[in-house]
């Protein structure tokens, strides 16, 4: 079990160090949605907290990804981005047995990867406000002066976009050390790559990317459209913010059982903006050049179908499960259709 992972008497005594609250941990409970990281909800001394830490079998990298995190968290806390507020961050890793943590305030909201509660299923306005509240939950994230909030050094933005083609194309080429692995029958890949690099951008604005910026990477208020908080932020990054709304919209439910497949019932019920919408609500949110959309959707659909391929590369090698390698292959093949579609 995730709480097993967690020697409390360990986080109790830091905690004292930190100047929190004290007494029984109570309530304690995982919280799912989809991530490797372990989540648990508890209460002590009348707060309620989130502790979040990497898996059980850390991988390389488990540690580093969540000191960057618990930073960026701690960044935000002073802005108005829609994002878990972080209470401390444990950020030596001998204190919990190899692993560092972090502690942060629930968010009060929902996934709508784990379902829609009933104001939310029942109503299409109320699905049209969630995209529209994505969208400019975005804008808010792409507007940060990240260097003003203490961010200049935590990624580097210069010759971003000329690094991404390449970058992705070299991580799907280091699949084939998987043993069995026939190697990436996408059909499209290099055909998209070459329009990606005749058609990048000449001019962009860095600033804060999320990264992996899709709806279940989202929580939403359980009272209305808004957007409470963007999660999971493993994958932040000083880059140009236009690829996270381009990735929205890469991943944005199309109607179809693989375009919806990262949320399932939000696809089925319905109801949400369309991407030029979404593009138009965020452009009266930023004072960004939204001409090149099209471009950064395209790179969105090539660098998450790259990442999604390497679960199908791992299968052969025995290093994932076989349905969701064949599940996550499919939605690659999606993906690079829609990139093929724009890339004209």
């Amino acid at each position: 079990m995730d709480r097993d992972l967690v020697d409390f008497a360990i986080v109790g005594e830091w905690m004292a160090g930190q100047g929190l609250t004290g007494g029984d941990f109570e309530n304690v409970q995982p919280i799912g949605g989809g991530t490797q990281n372990i989540l648990l909800r508890f209460t002590r001394g009348g707060r309620d907290y989130v502790l979040r830490r990497p898996p059980k079998h850390l991988r390389a990298k488990s540690n580093e990804v969540l000191r960057r995190e618990s930073r960026l968290l701690e960044a935000l806390n002073d802005t108005d981005v829609p994002a878990p507020r972080l209470i401390a961050a444990c950020t030596d890793e001998s204190v919990l047995g190899g692993a560092v943590f972090y502690l942060m305030e629930p968010v009060d909201g929902f996934s709508p990867a784990t379902g829609l509660p009933e104001l939310h299923s029942s109503n299409a306005e109320v699905r049209h406000g969630m995209g529209l509240s994505a969208a400019a939950g975005l804008a808010q994230l792409g507007a940060v002066d990240y260097e003003k909030i203490g961010l200049a050094d935590y990624g580097k933005p210069e010759g971003f976009l000329e690094r991404q083609v390449p970058r992705w194309l070299g991580e799907l080429e280091s699949y084939s050390s998987n043993a069995g692995y026939p190697g990436p029958e996408i059909p499209g890949v290099d055909r998209v790559a070459d329009w990606l690099e005749r058609n990048r951008p000449t001019e962009w604005r860095p600033g804060i990317l999320h990264g992996d910026c899709h709806l279940a990477n989202m929580m939403f208020r359980n009272d209305g459209p808004e957007l409470a908080a963007l999660v999971d932020w493993e994958m932040s990054t000083i880059g140009d913010p236009l690829l996270d709304l381009g990735w929205l919209i890469a991943t944005w439910p199309d109607g179809s059982v693989v375009g919806g497949s990262l949320v399932g019932a939000l696809n089925a019920a319905g109801g949400l903006p369309t991407p030029k919408e979404l593009i138009a609500h965020y452009g009266e949110r930023s004072d960004r050049d939204l001409s090149a959309m099209d471009w950064y959707t395209v790179l969105a659909c090539f660098k998450l179908g790259i990442v999604l391929e390497g679960t199908h590369a791992r299968v052969f090698a025995g290093k994932a499960p076989k349905p969701v390698g064949d599940m996550l292959h499919t939605l690659t093949l999606h993906l690079f259709e829609r990139a093929a579609a724009l890339a004209v």
